[in-house]
């Protein structure tokens, strides 16, 4: 079993930055994506970045890019999403999210393991 726990959330005014961070167990593999995605109140829950078990390669929704960035450091096992330029429509719930796939993904189906996920709220 893969545990994920996300911390970092909180409340930032519209252009602040926030950095969300996401520790993962022992048994998570080094070697495959990890994603962030978020849910906002009634909507579905959204890709918003990945990255492989490398961190060479990344990948983001078009409503991010530019501003948010995902990394990770396996000698750790954390991986982070550093948001900037932060906007109203940012404001939701994130979730870390793991997976055994070695290529990159967008979808949720392809994740198995889920953190609790944290609050960002982004104020006018």
């Amino acid at each position: 079993q893969v545990h994920l726990v996300e911390s970092g959330g909180g409340l930032v005014q519209v252009g602040g930055s926030m950095r969300l961070s996401c520790a993962a167990s022992a048994r998570a593999s080094r070697t495959t994506i990890k994603g962030w995605f978020r849910q906002a109140p009634g909507k579905e829950r959204e890709f918003v970045a990945a990255i492989t078990g490398s961190g060479g390669d990344t990948a983001y929704a078009d409503s991010v890019k530019g501003r948010f960035t995902i990394s990770r450091d396996n000698a750790k096992n954390t991986m982070s999403l550093q948001m900037n330029s932060l906007k109203p429509e940012d404001t939701a719930v994130y979730y870390c999210a793991h997976s055994v796939r070695v290529t990159l993904s967008k979808l949720k189906h392809d994740y198995s393991y889920w953190g609790q996920g944290t609050q960002v709220t982004v104020s006018s």
